[in-house]
């Protein structure tokens, strides 16, 4: 058995999850000791595991120091602002914590694939992106970009049980039903996200999310590793550069990313 079946079986998933959100708490006394922002973007396509993910993330958090940022649709007041505007009040203040679930790339991904937004005003965010990112840096807040990769197949999957389980009903919506229609779509337009908003200061970076376990304790060891902390366990935090790694567009060529 390798070390990834290991891993997944349900004992030795709890195992690493367990070691990991310890790594998790250490992390976060560094962050309040010293002041730290440090900012997680969490993107992907419908069904690929956010929220799961995010809920793993924060489990054991002070949730004083730790928030979860899940944007609703913009308000009519919201429409006539600057389009970043509504995003910076929940950017993290020192000691702070913060996850967007979904983020500003809503521009890049669902807005643009749906019609929510016209073809100018995405020009208009990729030429800000960037340079926001590269503010928000300079400033202090430490940002990581994460993208969870599924494949077609697995999401159909997810979404057609997601509407059969009466715990998971808040999740649906009508968007859930183009996710499938527009696929190619969704891709296209991932795919010049990746090519126009990754950079060696704010990368990409992708995580294979079939297995939701997997693609969890993945993204933590990667995150936890790049990150300076006290009493880091480094012998816990290896992660698999064939289910996470940074965005190269050759990865699109290869198959490392889903079509």
């Amino acid at each position: 058995m390798s070390k990834q079946e290991m891993e997944m079986d349900g004992k030795g998933y709890k195992e690493q999850l367990k070691l990991l959100q310890i790594e998790l708490v250490k992390l976060q006394r560094h962050i309040i000791n010293k002041g730290d922002k440090i900012l997680i973007i969490l993107e992907g396509r419908d069904g690929a595991g956010k929220d799961g993910t995010i809920k793993r993330i924060i489990e054991h958090l002070s949730p004083r120091e730790t928030r979860v940022v899940a944007l609703p649709k913009p308000s009519d007041r919201e429409q006539t602002q600057w389009y970043f505007q509504r995003y910076l009040s929940h950017l993290p203040a020192a000691a702070e914590f913060v996850l967007f679930n979904r983020s500003w790339y809503n521009r890049a991904g669902v807005e643009r694939v749906m019609g929510f937004c016209t073809e100018k005003e995405v020009e208009d965010f990729f030429l800000e992106v960037g340079d926001l990112e590269e503010m928000l840096i300079r400033s202090g807040i430490i940002l990581r970009k994460f993208y969870l990769d599924i494949t077609l197949k697995e999401q159909k999957k997810r979404l057609a049980a997601r509407e059969k389980d009466p715990l998971k009903q808040w999740k649906t919506s009508p968007i859930d039903q183009q996710a499938v229609k527009h696929w190619k779509d969704y891709s296209k337009a991932r795919n010049e996200m990746f090519a126009r908003s990754h950079s060696t200061l704010s990368p990409w970076t992708i995580v294979h999310a079939n297995d939701k376990k997997s693609a969890r304790l993945q993204l933590m060891r990667d995150f936890l590793l790049r990150l300076d902390y006290a009493g880091k366990d480094l012998d816990i935090l290896s992660p698999d550069r064939n289910l996470i790694f940074d965005y190269d567009p050759i990865y699109l060529e290869n198959g490392m990313i889903a079509s």
